[in-house]
């Protein structure tokens, strides 16, 4: 992943670059500092992007069903 797939995977998932440091704890200057060459992306973020992704939708999901579900 480089650093414009980054940026557009970001937008996608509705999150700023401050949301993401926020999120894993990274700083943001880190993030900032990344550069396709000479410091890249790091291969864990991917992943790490699709699995929010994966979580978010799921916890959607679940909102959804929960009151038919957990009826007494």
């Amino acid at each position: 992943m480089n650093k414009q797939e980054f940026d557009k995977k970001l937008k996608s998932l509705g999150l700023s670059r401050q949301d993401f440091c926020d999120l894993t704890g990274l700083a943001y200057s880190s993030v900032s500092n990344w550069r396709d060459e000479v410091k890249p992306v790091p291969s864990w973020v991917s992943s790490w992007l699709e699995n929010y992704a994966k979580a978010r939708d799921l916890d959607k999901a679940v909102a959804i069903f929960e009151p038919y579900v957990n009826k007494k």
